[in-house]
C-alpha cells in the first residue's frame, strides 16, 4: 500500500465510533482525517466530546484527541476530507438512510455499521468471508444514485456473526431449518455496566427488533443478484430468540440445525476448521488467519477466553453433537463490537479497497 486512504468516522463519539477510532489508530491502510458527530458535539475536540463517556479500555488515540468534531450534517465539509467514511450514527432510520445516501451522492463511499440500509435491494450487506460476491451490486447502485465513486455498503447485525459463519459451510449439506438462541452483551446496546446498572446480575429476555434481524438478514446474505437487486433466498427457515445477558463484550449463540444430509461430526468440524474466504485469500490486515475455530473441550468456547481470539475477529465454535429434534446442535461465540460491529466494517472496507470499489482521490 503506497499511499494510505483518508478516512472519516461519522458518529465518532458513540461506542461503535469509539471502537472505530481505536481500530484505525495504527491501521496500515487507513488514516483518519475527519471526525463527525451530531451538532451537540460539533466544534468540540474529540477529547472534549467524549469526556466522561469514553468506553474503550485503551486511551483516546493521540492523533485524534485534539481533532475538532465536524457536524455530520455538513456533508460537503466532511466528504472533502475523506476518500470514504465509516458511519455509526444514532438517529432515526429514515434520517440515517437520507444521511448515508447524501454522502454517497457527494461521491463519498459509505461503509455503514447501521441497519437503515440493510434491506435496500441494491445495497450489499456483507460478511466478507461469506458473500463478497455481493459487492458486484455496487455498479447497479451507482447507476441508481447517479454516482461514479459514491455508494453505500453495510455490515450485518452483530448477533448474526455469532452463528451465521458456522452455518454457512454446512449449506452444501442442505440446511433446511435453523434455531438460534443468542445471549448478547450489553455493549451491543452501546452500554457499560456503569451506565446500565440494571443489567448487573440480570437477564432481559427481549432486545427490540433483534429477532427479526436475526431471522431475515441471513436470507439476504445468502441471496442472489437478479436484475440489479439482491433477492433473498427462501431457505433455510430461521427462528431466533435474543436475550440480553450481563456480559460486557461478546455474543454467544446456541444453534440447532436440520440437515438433509448428515456428513457426521468429524466432517463438520473439518469443514469449519478448513473454511476460509476472500479476506484470507487476499491477506487483508484485519482478517483472522483462521476464520472459524473449533474447541473440543465441553466447556468452551467461553466469553473471557475466546472473545479476543485473533484480535476479536475470529468466530469460536464448540459443543457440536447430534440432537433429538434437529440433526445437530452447537454453540458459537464472537466479539460483538469487533467482528460484529466496527471490526467487521473495517474488514469490509479493506475488501472494498482491495477489490477497487474504493479509490484514492
Amino acid at each position: 500500500m503506497e499511499k494510505k486512504y483518508n478516512v472519516g468516522i461519522i458518529g465518532a463519539t458513540g461506542m461503535v465510533g469509539q471502537r472505530f477510532a481505536t481500530l484505525l489508530e495504527n491501521h496500515p491502510w487507513f488514516n483518519v482525517t475527519v471526525l463527525a458527530a451530531s451538532s451537540r458535539s460539533a466544534g468540540k475536540t474529540y477529547k472534549e466530546a467524549v469526556e466522561g463517556r469514553w468506553a474503550m479500555t485503551t486511551p483516546i488515540p493521540e492523533n485524534m484527541k485534539d481533532m475538532v468534531i465536524l457536524d455530520a450534517a455538513d456533508i460537503e465539509a466532511v466528504a472533502s476530507k475523506a476518500d470514504f467514511v465509516f458511519c455509526a450514527v444514532d438517529m432515526k432510520k429514515e434520517d440515517i438512510r437520507a444521511l448515508e445516501e447524501a454522502y454517497a451522492k457527494a461521491e463519498c463511499p459509505v461503509v455503514s455499521n447501521n441497519s437503515a440500509h440493510r434491506f435496500t435491494p441494491d445495497v450489499p450487506m456483507v460478511i466478507p468471508e461469506i458473500n463478497d460476491n455481493h459487492l458486484q451490486i455496487i455498479e447497479a447502485q451507482r447507476k441508481r444514485l447517479g454516482t461514479k465513486k459514491g455508494f453505500i455498503a453495510v455490515k450485518s447485525n452483530c448477533s448474526l456473526q455469532s452463528y451465521v459463519p458456522a452455518v454457512h459451510p454446512l449449506l452444501k449439506y442442505g440446511v433446511t431449518k435453523v434455531l438460534a438462541c443468542t445471549y448478547q452483551a450489553i455493549s451491543g446496546a452501546g452500554k457499560t455496566f456503569e451506565r446500565w446498572p440494571e443489567m448487573v446480575d440480570n437477564v432481559i429476555p427481549y432486545i427490540g427488533g433483534e429477532e427479526e434481524k436475526s431471522e431475515q438478514e441471513p436470507l439476504k446474505i445468502w441471496g442472489t443478484i437478479e436484475n440489479g437487486e439482491i433477492v433473498k433466498t427462501d431457505t433455510p427457515s430461521i427462528t431466533a430468540q435474543c436475550i440480553r445477558v450481563p456480559v460486557s463484550d461478546g455474543h454467544t449463540a446456541a444453534v440447532f440445525v436440520e440437515l438433509e444430509n448428515n456428513p457426521g461430526i468429524e466432517q463438520i468440524i473439518s469443514d469449519w476448521e478448513s473454511y476460509s474466504g476472500k479476506p484470507q485469500e487476499l491477506g487483508l490486515p484485519s482478517a483472522p488467519k483462521q476464520f472459524l475455530h473449533y474447541f473440543r473441550e465441553n466447556d468452551r468456547p467461553q466469553i473471557k477466553s475466546e472473545r479476543n481470539l485473533e484480535n476479536g475477529m475470529a468466530v469460536s465454535v464448540g459443543r457440536l453433537r447430534e440432537d433429538t429434534q434437529y440433526t445437530i446442535k452447537f454453540v458459537c461465540m464472537s466479539h460483538n463490537t469487533l467482528r460484529g460491529a466496527a471490526g467487521g466494517a473495517v474488514l469490509l472496507a479493506e475488501l472494498l479497497c482491495a477489490e477497487g470499489y474504493i479509490t484514492h482521490d
